[in-house]
Formats: C-alpha cells, sequence, structure tokens
C-alpha cells in the first residue's frame, strides 16, 4: 500500500512521510513566488492537502503534484491578496564559479537548490521561472508540471529549457573572461583568478530548515 493510500486512510505516519518529501522543494517553489511569505503559504496549503486528501487519487508521484497545483493556487491567492507580483533581488557572485565548469547549463541545474540560484530563477520571466521550479525544484515530470500550470507538456518543456539556457548565459557572463595568469597564477598551481564581482547578497531567500 503507497503512502498516500494509508495516509487518506488515516495513518498519520504516512502523511509525515508525504509532508518530508514534498515540503522541501515546495517551500523553493513558494519562496520564488511570495518571498518570506513562503511559510505562512505552505501552511496555508497543507491545511487544505490534509482536508482535501480523501478526494485525492492517484498515487505517490501523482501526490507531489497535486499538492504543487495546491501551493500554487494558494500563492497566487496570496499575492492577489496584497496586489503584488513575485520579486527576488538576485545575488549572483555565491554562483559565479559554477560557470567555470564545461557545461554552465549542468551547473545551473546543480545549483537550483542554492538560495542565489532560486533569487536568479524567481528573476526569469514567470513562465521560464515556475517551469523550471516545478521541472527542477519539485522534480515533477512535464506532464505534471503541465497540469499544474494548465498548460501543454511541450510548452512547459521548452519554458524550462530556455529558462535553464537563460540562467547558464547569466552564471557565465558572471564569471568573465579569465584574468591573465601572473606567476602566482601558472596552470597547476592551484590558484583561481579573483573576479570582479560585488560581494553581498541583499534579499536572498534562505534554505528551508
Amino acid at each position: 500500500m503507497s503512502a498516500v493510500e494509508r495516509a487518506r486512510g488515516g495513518d498519520e505516519h504516512a502523511f509525515a512521510e508525504l509532508y518530508r518529501a514534498v515540503q522541501p522543494g515546495m517551500l523553493r517553489y513558494l519562496r520564488a513566488l511570495v518571498g518570506d511569505d513562503a511559510e505562512d503559504v505552505a501552511a496555508d496549503a497543507w491545511l487544505q492537502i490534509a482536508r482535501d486528501l480523501h478526494s485525492f487519487r492517484g498515487d505517490d508521484d501523482g501526490f507531489r503534484g497535486w499538492a504543487a497545483t495546491i501551493g500554487r493556487h494558494r500563492a497566487m491567492d496570496h499575492l492577489r491578496k496584497r496586489r503584488r507580483r513575485p520579486q527576488q533581488a538576485a545575488c549572483v557572485d555565491e554562483l559565479v564559479d559554477l560557470a567555470a565548469g564545461p557545461d554552465p547549463a549542468n551547473a545551473a541545474v546543480d545549483a537550483v537548490s542554492t538560495d542565489a540560484a532560486l533569487a536568479l530563477i524567481a528573476a526569469l520571466p514567470r513562465d521560464q521561472a515556475e517551469a523550471v521550479l516545478l521541472r527542477v525544484v519539485m522534480g515533477l515530470d512535464a506532464a505534471t508540471a503541465a497540469r499544474v500550470l494548465g498548460k501543454r507538456a511541450g510548452a512547459v518543456r521548452t519554458a524550462a529549457y530556455r529558462g535553464l539556457r537563460r540562467l547558464a548565459d547569466t552564471l557565465d557572463s558572471a564569471a568573465g573572461p579569465p584574468a591573465p595568469a601572473g606567476p602566482a597564477m601558472r596552470r597547476g598551481d592551484g590558484a583561481r583568478p579573483t573576479r570582479g564581482v560585488t560581494s553581498g547578497c541583499g534579499s536572498a531567500l534562505k534554505d528551508p530548515r
């Protein structure tokens, strides 16, 4: 019996298992949408999830998409009440070193769990940001992410690809051209060039605890 089936039958341990599996990704997703209010919005979402779980019909993977849909609806309600749109400051300096690898696109994917990367994703065009967050942060497949967003799977794949490419380009641009090698920076000596990026993150997101 799956965790969803057991939770639907009133098993509190099974519900806690679902919560632990979904909450970290959902909280990161919501932070990109509503910023510091993410925990409150997530709490509202989980209240609805617990209330409506009896009506959900699907497996554990389907539950992740269903929970993401509820979280997104609660976030949109929250933003409408405050008449504002998602906005986060992008902090590039913590991600500069990621662009030194052979494939900045892969580095972009690997970085999405970091605070600064989430802020960079939030700065993408809305459709691209949500596609990347749902596909990479929440771990949804294209079909499930498409249902969350009310779009076609192909459109979500395209938006996610464009978002990751834009994020990779941002990382690559932040790295800039390599500094000329000096006496202390000969090949193989382990030293790294200093890049001219201002330090400090402003309102970078915080990882959920």
